[in-house]
């Protein structure tokens, strides 16, 4: 019996999802303050919630962000304490706080330079309470 060598498939990262209270809210804040583009939206009423998919290049072309909103959901999701943050990539964290803080946005922390100096960083909220850091490309 010959074995047979399995060549590793091409893997990227497809999307992150996140569960949200208000999905109106939530796409307002994505699409409308962080300019992402509604890629598509089904709704599933045997399910009883809605999936939104978000993001800044189609879904075949990069990495997205599902939205995903359980209708009957009265109360905040716990979001555990393995939850970390999104990041985003900005060409000027400074800049683009003071756009954020113009939109009525939350911030956790400030835009300011790491310990080690060598990247400025800032971290805000989305409506549900999601973590998202601001960083500068690493050239």
């Amino acid at each position: 019996m010959t074995e047979k060598t399995l060549t590793k498939p091409d893997f990227r990262l497809d999307h992150t999802m996140l569960r949200v209270k208000d999905l109106e809210l939530s796409l307002d804040f994505y699409t409308r303050i962080l300019g992402m583009t509604v890629h598509r939206k089904t709704e599933y009423p045997e399910g009883r919630f809605t999936n939104t998919f978000v993001g800044y290049v189609g879904e075949d072309e990069g990495t997205n962000l599902e939205l995903t909103c359980n209708w009957d959901q009265a109360e905040e999701y716990n979001r555990g304490n393995a939850w970390g943050h999104l990041a985003l990539k900005v060409a000027d964290v400074y800049a683009a706080s003071a756009y954020l803080k113009e939109q009525g946005v939350e911030f956790t922390k400030e835009p300011s330079p790491m310990k080690n100096g060598t990247r400025i960083l800032a971290f805000i909220k989305d409506p549900d309470g999601y973590v998202i850091e601001l960083n500068e490309p690493l050239n």
